[in-house]
């Protein structure tokens, strides 16, 4: 059973993405994964697809599709209010949807990118084992770009599946204030130690709001800039980059990194815990972030019990 998806309305962004491209940063090529990895996984677990399946990575109100034939349908990441051919469908579960029918976001509650994902896979070439877009190089997903209104993608091998979802209990909370643990960056001693001290201890209570001039590449914060030590102001030799490094440019506000850049030349101050990457996703423009600095074996402590949290969802993915 094959089917078709057409865009009605894009949102403010929308793209295909995937689990993204891996070996290739020493090129230059970033990831350009799915932002909120969990929320994706979950998707495809939701619609019995295999691991990485390509969906769609949106923001914004009102986005809207129409489906040539029938297909399971589901809505993760950020809790929105949707509705096929005007009611109200659940977040975070798998429904059903009938040629002709029609899905609209209309709210997004909390959080800031959401993911749709079919019950079958999206009939786009893969640009070096992967369909996620990359903007900045034009490739991937649909022509390399963001959809618009009237873009058109055929869905192979659609199915209907049983209808599943992650109990309220389990989605995970996406809403500001976002506290951020940080592990010490390569070069966290190019600052003063009064400044860094200040920017990664949470007892300072030191808040950061989130630039409107954010994307996908990077999260700017608007606040108090970081002090140099030195007249240099972090200018450093152009080093590799983790997904949640962040950077500090000469006018001390940082920068996180997010699932497009592999390279940068801006002192890295420190690197958001893995636990926390999935959150980043979710900041939004005026959010309130705050940094909260821990040592390598707190992060481990903090992955291993998202690991146990990941691992609860899944198994509460019930019928």
């Amino acid at each position: 059973m094959d089917a078709a998806i057409e865009v009605v309305n894009p949102g403010w962004l929308s793209l295909v993405v995937d689990a993204g491209r891996s070996g290739f940063a020493h090129m230059g090529v970033p990831s350009s994964s799915a932002l909120d990895g969990l929320a994706f996984a979950a998707l495809n677990r939701l619609l019995e697809n295999a691991p990485g399946t390509a969906a769609l990575e949106v923001f914004g109100t009102e986005f809207a599709l129409r489906f040539s034939g029938d297909v399971t349908v589901a809505v993760t990441g950020a809790r929105t209010t949707a509705f096929l051919d005007g009611a109200q469908v659940e977040p975070w579960a798998a429904f059903d949807a009938k040629a002709g029918s029609t899905l609209r976001v209309a709210q997004v509650l909390e959080g800031f990118r959401y993911y749709v994902g079919f019950s079958g896979t999206m009939e786009l070439p893969p640009v070096m084992g992967s369909r996620s877009t990359n903007l900045e190089c034009t490739f991937g997903g649909l022509a390399g770009r963001p959809l618009v209104k009237g873009d058109r993608i055929a869905l192979a091998g659609c199915r209907r599946v049983a209808r599943r979802s992650v109990p309220a209990s389990h989605i995970p909370a996406m809403g500001p204030p976002h506290v951020l643990h940080l592990l010490d960056g390569p070069e966290k001693e190019l600052f003063t130690a009064d400044s860094f001290d200040k920017f990664c201890n949470i007892e300072k209570n030191l808040w950061y709001s989130v630039s409107a001039k954010s994307n996908r590449t990077g999260i700017r914060l608007q606040g108090e800039p970081l002090s140099f030590a030195r007249a240099e102001k972090g200018g450093i030799v152009s080093e590799g980059l983790l997904p949640g490094t962040v950077q500090v440019p000469p006018d001390g506000a940082p920068i996180i990194v997010l699932f497009e850049k592999t390279m940068g030349g801006y002192a890295r101050a420190g690197i958001v815990a893995s636990a926390d990457l999935d959150r980043l996703a979710h900041l939004r423009p005026k959010d309130r972030v705050m940094f909260d600095r821990v040592s390598p074996g707190e992060a481990a402590e903090l992955s291993n019990a998202r690991g146990s949290y990941v691992s609860s969802l899944y198994k509460n993915i019930g019928g």
